[in-house]
């Protein structure tokens, strides 16, 4: 032993300026300030447990780098959040007490208490750079784990199989609300509300807006709000005054016990009104939106046309552009020379030109951007067992087909709606949709038609066509005009593509 301890004092570096060039080693490779002072057994130890760290770093990244998908799942579930967090907390008391270690071992005797004054600062910045990192990782996960634990529901409500998350159903609907609150105005009103019926095994999504300023909304029956509000006219109010109208009576609504009992209950009234059974609902406020569309660098969207907004003037200019939050609140919110319905259509786009961009790789790198903003505007009743399922389904939905139907004039008149014709409608567009994934006999025969072609003479514009072949539109309005000319504006019973309607 007293051999041991004699070898280990000859091996100390000679001077504390070797001392500490070996201790500033020791953070960049653990264990050779101790093998270079003859602790065999503890530098052999830490060296290898380093190298074995980093060897697990090297193929995690390797396998994360193939699979970006996959790092967005972990990075959507607590236990792996969590876990990271203790790792890095962990990983950073080690490595910090090896280089304060290292320096101990190498230090030489007798040193001077300016030396070590200067020696013990250098050892504090050679943790700081070890912690640092080590902090970020701590205060991200925990961040987000917040996050998750705030805004979405409890993992162990729900019953959940991970091998079939939707429970054999072919489509997952999601009622999306945006909420319009603010100084100006008393409450909130769901200006923005939207159901996404999407398919589970191709990621085709049908968007079905309902308007703000639909009258006579049927509750379902036995609740509390048909029981106040009796059909066919009872609900005096417009279908964007529902959520309020629960949030000041909470005795109206369906299931009081749920953490937004307004939200859970409008969603509930749309599903019935539209014939889906709507499993989710998510609301944004639209305030908060911008902090959203920021957190994941702005979007791009291609207008057209100068688009206006605001009570100065304000415009946005055509072209191919980045919208930063703000501006891309305003592409979707605004009505100066446009209307409710076409608005509706530009929040289809948004939310289309949302899925393409916000990539599981954008997700990882604006993740604490994007956990901050969620956790102040977003409120959802999606457990958080079903999160990754939703960023798998996201994935799909990035290459999908993206459809809207809008319930609004002429096809639907908001004042005095016609809810079986409702149904209908949404009913067909789904299936339609549906439908277009399978095989077609005709397009596979070679010089198939493809259909008939429209007539001439069916056209408004032309001097001769029969001046009573008008379009629906005309009918409904008595312009000239076959159609709206403003962006986002879908005319008709059937669903159009938003490849089509958005830029």
């Amino acid at each position: 032993m007293a051999e041991r301890r004699t070898e280990q004092a000859h091996s100390r570096p000679k001077g504390m300026g070797r001392a500490l060039l070996w201790t500033a080693g020791s953070l960049v490779v653990p264990g050779i300030a101790h093998l270079r002072t003859g602790h065999r057994l503890a530098g052999g130890l830490i060296l290898a447990c380093y190298l074995l760290l980093v060897g697990g770093a090297v193929t995690a990244a390797l396998l994360l780098s193939g699979d970006l998908l996959q790092g967005a799942r972990m990075a959507v579930q607590g236990r792996w959040l969590l876990t990271a967090s203790v790792v890095a907390f962990v990983l950073a008391v080690l490595w910090m007490t090896v280089v304060i270690h290292s320096y101990l071992i190498t230090r030489p005797p007798g040193s001077r208490g300016f030396h070590r004054f200067l020696a013990g600062s250098m050892v504090t910045v050679l943790c700081l750079v070890v912690a640092t990192p080590a902090a970020a990782v701590v205060y991200t996960s925990y961040t987000a784990y917040d996050t998750l634990s705030t805004v979405f529901g409890d993992a162990l409500a729900q019953p959940h199989d991970a091998s079939d998350p939707w429970n054999g159903q072919e489509r997952v609907n999601v009622l999306l609300l945006g909420g319009d609150s603010g100084d100006n105005r008393y409450g909130m009103r769901t200006d923005s509300m939207m159901v996404a019926s999407i398919d589970v095994e191709h990621g085709d999504v049908m968007l079905i807006g309902l308007p703000r300023n639909l009258e006579n909304v049927p509750f379902p029956e036995g609740t509390a709000l048909a029981e106040r509000y009796p059909a066919p006219y009872g609900f005096d109010d417009l279908l964007n005054e529902v959520y309020q109208t629960v949030v000041e009576d909470e005795t109206l609504a369906i299931n009081p016990d749920v953490q937004d009992p307004a939200a859970d209950t409008l969603k509930q009234v749309i599903g019935g009104a539209v014939g889906l059974d709507i499993e989710y609902y998510m609301l944004v406020d639209m305030q908060g939106f911008e902090d959203l569309i920021d957190a994941i660098g702005g979007i791009e969207v291609l207008i057209e046309e100068p688009l206006e907004y605001g009570q100065r003037g304000e415009v946005l200019e055509p072209g191919l552009r980045t919208l930063n939050g703000e501006e891309a609140l305003w592409y979707g919110r605004t009505r100066v020379n446009s209307d409710d319905y076409s608005r509706m259509g530009r929040q289809g786009c948004l939310i289309k030109y949302v899925a393409q961009q916000a990539n599981p790789t954008t997700i990882l790198t604006s993740f604490q951007g994007l956990a901050g903003a969620t956790k102040r505007t977003l409120r959802t009743d999606v457990p958080q067992a079903k999160i990754p399922h939703f960023v798998d389904l996201a994935e799909l939905v990035a290459s999908g087909d993206m459809e809207t139907l809008q319930l609004s004039p002429p096809q639907v008149d908001t004042a005095y709606p016609d809810w079986e014709r409702i149904h209908e409608l949404v009913d067909d567009a789904v299936r339609d949709q549906e439908n277009a994934r399978e095989p077609v006999d005709a397009q596979a025969t070679p010089g198939a038609a493809s259909g008939p072609e429209p007539s001439p003479s069916a056209s408004p514009s032309d001097p001769a066509a029969d001046p009573s072949d008008t379009t629906e539109w005309q009918d409904y309005t008595g312009l000239n005009e076959p159609s709206p000319t403003s962006p986002g504006r879908q005319v008709g019973e059937d669903a159009t593509s938003l490849d089509a309607l958005c830029p």
